[in-house]
This record gives C-alpha cells, sequence and structure tokens, in this order.
C-alpha cells in the first residue's frame, strides 16, 4: 500500500483524516481520504501500488473500460455521453481555433471522445492501460492507440491539443504525466483537463457516499484551487475554468445508490437538478470542472 505521511502537493506534514470512503464498485473495502492543513489538497491515503491498482478496475460495471449498457444508471450514461461528446468536440474547437490538427487523449478508455474527434477530421492518438478498452478502441474506431509506457515515445511539440477526461485522478505519478504533456504540446497549444471537484455542492452533500470519491482509482480530489497550485508546480498556467454540467446527474444518482437508497434514479435526478441549477450561480461548486491549461 502506498502511505503518504507528508501532503503530496505542498510536503506539508500538516495531513489528517478528512473522511473515509468504500470502494462501492467492488471490494466495499474502506479507504482513508486525507485533507492537508496547509494548502488544502485532498487525496487518498492507504492505496494500492501501481502494479496492484489494475484489479481494483476489473468490473462489468466500470463502464469506461467496459462499454457495456448493464443496468439502468449505465443506459442512462451512454446517452448523456453522446451528447458530451458532441460537446468536447465543439470545446476542442473553440479552444484551438481549429478544425483540424493533432490531437493525443490521455486515458482514452474505449475511445469515444477519440474517435469523433478522428470523424472530424483530426489525427488522433490515444493512450490507455486497459488491453480491452485498447482492442475496442483500436477495432471500433480505427484509432490509434498505445499503452501509457510508449508515451515517451512520442515526438517532441508533436500536439496541438492533449486532452485528460477524467484521467490525472487516477495517476500514481501525476507528474511523471505533465512532464511529458509539456513537451509534447506545440508551442502556445492547449491542455484540457477535467476532473471531479471535491468543494462541489453535490460532494458536500453526499460526504463520504459522493460517488466521485471513487477509492481507490482515484487517488487526487482537486477543487479549483488546489489543481491551480498543482498545474503551477508543474509549470502550466489555469487560464480558463469550465463546466461538464451533466455529470452531476450521474454521479447523484450514483451516490444514492451508495446510500443504499430505494429509488437512486429519481432521487438523483431530482438533487442533481439542484445542484447543477445552483452551480449556474457558482461554477467553482459544478461536480466536475475542465481546466484549461496553456504551459507557462
Amino acid at each position: 500500500m502506498v502511505n503518504h505521511t507528508v501532503c503530496p502537493l505542498c510536503s506539508s506534514d500538516q495531513i489528517g483524516l478528512y473522511l473515509n470512503s468504500y470502494d462501492n464498485l467492488l471490494t466495499k473495502e474502506a479507504f482513508g481520504i486525507y485533507r492537508c492543513g496547509s494548502c488544502g489538497f485532498i487525496f487518498t491515503n492507504g492505496y494500492p501500488e501501481e502494479e496492484h491498482i489494475g484489479l481494483y478496475y476489473d468490473s462489468d460495471d466500470y463502464i469506461s473500460h467496459e462499454d457495456n449498457a448493464k443496468g439502468i444508471v449505465n443506459r442512462i450514461y451512454i446517452p448523456a455521453r453522446e451528447i458530451m461528446l458532441r460537446r468536447k468536440r465543439n470545446i476542442i474547437h473553440k479552444l484551438t481555433g481549429l478544425k483540424k490538427g493533432a490531437l493525443l487523449d490521455i486515458g482514452c478508455g474505449t475511445g469515444h471522445f477519440a474517435g469523433i474527434m478522428k470523424k472530424s477530421g483530426w489525427e488522433v492518438t490515444g493512450i490507455e492501460p486497459g488491453p480491452k478498452a485498447r482492442e475496442y478502441g483500436k477495432g471500433k474506431f480505427g484509432i490509434s492507440v498505445i499503452h501509457p509506457s510508449e508515451i515517451s515515445l512520442l515526438p517532441d511539440g508533436s500536439f496541438d491539443c492533449i486532452t485528460l477526461w477524467h484521467v490525472l485522478e487516477h495517476f500514481h505519478d501525476p507528474s511523471r504525466y505533465t512532464g511529458e504533456i509539456r513537451r509534447l504540446l506545440k508551442p502556445g497549444a492547449t491542455c484540457v483537463v477535467a476532473l471531479p471537484n471535491s468543494s462541489s455542492f453535490d460532494a458536500c452533500f453526499f460526504s463520504e457516499h459522493w460517488a466521485a470519491w471513487d477509492v481507490p482509482r482515484h487517488l487526487w480530489h482537486f477543487n479549483p484551487s488546489t489543481f491551480r497550485k498543482f498545474a503551477e508546480k508543474e509549470g502550466f498556467s489555469v487560464d480558463r475554468i469550465m463546466a461538464l454540467p451533466l455529470d452531476v446527474f450521474y454521479i447523484s444518482i450514483l451516490s444514492y445508490r451508495n446510500q443504499n437508497s430505494r429509488i437512486p434514479l429519481i432521487k438523483g435526478i431530482a438533487a442533481g437538478s439542484w445542484f447543477f441549477l445552483r452551480a449556474l450561480f457558482r461554477k467553482d461548486k459544478g461536480s466536475s470542472l475542465i481546466y484549461i491549461l496553456h504551459r507557462k
């Protein structure tokens, strides 16, 4: 197990237990989520080493790897994903000012976003550790998907845009990837990072049952303040923050399911609607946020 005795972000020893959460996907194990008293960073502590973490992804319910539609929650997720894929594509076009270019999608899963960008005329490379997801993306969308160990083989300054859609929170060594991202971006190119927001309205409401803690798969639990600190430390500026508005509904439904609610779908949609409306006036409290980065 990996146990941090100092804050992974600021190296302060003022860390303590924030709450305990559970692996609601597979094992029902409890994991400690810690908070730094100095910088406010929240992180999972006492989690499996990188060579063992793969066991915690081996579930038919982990839809980014399995791409199935089993269960009512996943049947809702899939059409919502199609809406968000088009939104993400439009965001990339607007941010880069390009209709075509070279894009690297780190943690591409089963390749749906990479596929829609390829269909739009982009030259796309995906990175994905899961062998089944890699093969699915290659077969269904005809995209080039490589293992994370091959990222160092990609040539310097070769991408107009690099995307990480709910991926950075999974990395055991995020600094390794940010170093590679700096190397791979063309001058003036854009990096897009989407993350759950640990200071969101729904995170505060659901507390230890919040589905986006997703321990032990999620190791780092950023909010706008701590992610800015992380980005600055890694040589990036955060130029803009945007919302992923539909995520709150899916997360709220899963969170009620974590509480063993009898009607998680109805309660999740109702609560998600309330959080969505409140976040219209407080973007920093949205369930999921997109950070737009440029190399400093």
